[in-house]
């Protein structure tokens, strides 16, 4: 059975008070259970104060088979930030401007030359979905044809490519699309020009939306993916017809990414639950402890500064 922990973000205090709540112990240095595995669902850095003790606890428990991991959308951004593009030699597919410096630099000033070259060489190895027996896990949205597309230019799982960077950060490739719904979730436009400031203070004209559910009779407001839109238009067609709702009789899916708040985690659906509640801004790190069950129960969340499980 699986442990589902959500957006790390550098916060290794947390991470480990969460393990030890989960009954995970050290064995020469790496996390463990006897029956368990956790599953990490990415993000792993930036933002917070111990990110190489992060990495360096979670690869280990991966390599030794105590966990899975899938990428998060800052390690497929810090691919970007660091491979240089081919054809404009001073630049990188990841604009070194001023919002992604600040966002990426926690992990610069952190990690060694040789710590973020080796890390980055293992974030490209890391799968962007889990299929499982009884289960999936992505970072931020399950959608079929996303991942049919990602797969096809990714054989195997093989390690991300130069090519398959260059065409996923470009807009209008199709590698593009499908890795911005799988990393970073589907998104609709605002009508008439309306906006809203997201967490990090940024003016956004579009918003997440709830991809696991019809979009048929919402509107922008109620089909947000956040608590901050003020907006009830009707969705327009195009939001409508490019909706893939995930299937009520599907496996369940995890997911983290979203920024979630409140005092406890609840259940986006039957058989979909977000895992990120916000540890690197002011919320905590949550967990899901799964027992193969196919309809999810919000008593199964688990998250840093609750007793140990019995």
């Amino acid at each position: 059975m699986y442990d589902l922990i959500g957006d790390i973000h550098g916060h290794a205090d947390e991470l480990m008070q969460l393990l030890e709540i989960l009954g995970y112990r050290k064995n020469q240095g790496v996390y463990e259970h006897p029956e368990r595995k956790v599953i990490f669902l990415g993000d792993f850095i930036d933002r917070g104060p111990q990110i190489l003790q992060v990495l360096d606890t979670v690869r280990s428990m991966v390599e030794s088979g105590n966990a899975l991991a899938v990428m998060g959308n800052h390690e497929f951004n810090a691919l970007a930030f660091h491979t240089e593009h081919v054809h404009r030699k001073t630049e990188y597919l990841r604009r070194r401007n001023v919002k992604n410096i600040r966002q990426h630099g926690q992990t610069i000033l952190q990690l060694t030359d040789k710590h973020l070259a080796d890390y980055i060489e293992w974030f490209a190895r890391l799968p962007m979905w889990l299929d499982l027996e009884g289960l999936r896990v992505v970072h931020a949205c399950w959608d079929d044809k996303a991942i049919a597309t990602i797969q096809a230019a990714r054989p195997d799982n093989e390690s991300l490519t130069s090519d398959f960077l260059h065409s996923a950060v470009e807009p209008g490739d199709k590698l593009f699309d499908s890795v911005e719904i799988v990393l970073k979730g589907k998104e609709a436009e605002l009508p008439n020009g309306k906006s809203f400031a997201d967490k990090d203070g940024h003016l956004r004209t579009a918003t997440r939306t709830r991809w696991y559910k019809s979009p048929l009779g919402h509107t922008y407001r109620t089909y947000a993916l956040t608590d901050t839109i003020d907006c009830d238009d009707p969705l327009e067609q195009y939001v409508i017809g490019a909706a893939a709702p995930y299937p009520q009789d599907a496996k369940p899916v995890f997911v983290g990414h979203y920024w979630l708040s409140g005092n406890q985690p609840e259940l986006l659906a039957d058989n979909v639950a977000c895992v990120d509640y916000s540890v690197a801004k002011n919320g905590f790190l949550c967990a899901y402890r799964w027992n193969g069950e196919q309809r999810l129960s919000s008593e199964n969340f688990v998250w840093a500064g609750q007793p140990a499980l019995r």
